[in-house]
């Protein structure tokens, strides 16, 4: 395989955009065969035409990461099209950031629900198919907010740092499977979670902040295919980045 990333099969959630999009594109131009999984279906289809006409391997699913069954309909899929599943990127994610003190209870609980309840659903539905096949990697993402809490972030940071201890925990009880995991946690980077955010001072502020120091989310692409392409013995755990001028 070329750096080991050519002819594996990677499921990725929140495809239709943003970092999920970034890593499809950079992962089928390294060979790898992607699955795209969204809400958006007609997003992903395009980006899926778009990998396939430039070569590559791409399928896409409608899926929302909230529904149980939806991720297993996409894992399933990937399955019964392409024989496998190599890796997950359990990527779906937002952030409506706000004060606690401004009681948005929806949108802590939508937020628990992606960025929580996401992952594990994304966990449960490729664990059987990568225990059988004593190999896979199971990729979250995270957030520099999962290592700090800054003013409004405190329940999107929660739902961070419980990404962190379910993957930390995950990796020490797979290892009878021979399944790596990886957690990634971007700091600002540029893409449509600020538009996620309803209060308008905590937007503004965040998307001045973003705009001025924000990197693209390539950068993230490459992460991802740096955890991926490490020989099989090999299990990068945890990955950190930041815009280099970055002081957050």
């Amino acid at each position: 395989m070329k750096n080991n990333i050519e002819g594996k099969v990677v499921v990725i959630t929140g495809a239709s955009s943003g970092l999920g999009e970034a890593a499809a594109k950079h992962l089928s131009a390294l060979g790898a065969t992607v699955v795209l999984g969204a809400r958006r279906a007609d997003r992903i289809a395009k980006l899926a035409d778009e990998l396939t006409n430039n070569g590559g391997k791409a399928l896409a699913i409608a899926a929302d990461v909230t529904e149980l069954d939806q991720v297993k309909k996409l894992v399933d899929s990937a399955v019964e099209k392409f024989g496998r599943v190599d890796v997950i990127i359990n990527n779906a994610g937002i952030m409506p950031l706000s004060p606690i003190d401004r009681l948005n209870v929806d949108e802590w609980n939508k937020m628990i629900d992606v960025n929580i309840k996401g992952v594990l659903n994304g966990i449960a539905a490729v664990l059987p198919y990568m225990k059988e096949q004593k190999s896979g990697q199971i990729i979250n993402t995270s957030s520099v907010a999962g290592h700090k809490i800054f003013a409004g972030s405190a329940v999107y940071s929660a739902t961070k740092f419980a990404v962190r201890a379910l993957t930390e925990g995950l990796r020490m009880e797979v290892k009878p499977y021979n399944i790596r995991t990886s957690i990634v946690c971007p700091g600002a980077v540029k893409t449509e979670l600020l538009e996620h955010i309803t209060e308008v001072d905590i937007q503004q502020a965040n998307q001045d902040y973003v705009g001025s120091v924000g990197i693209s989310p390539d950068s993230f692409a490459r992460v991802v295919a740096f955890a991926i392409s490490q020989p099989e013995d090999v299990d990068i755990n945890e990955v950190i980045f930041r815009p280099t001028s970055q002081e957050l």
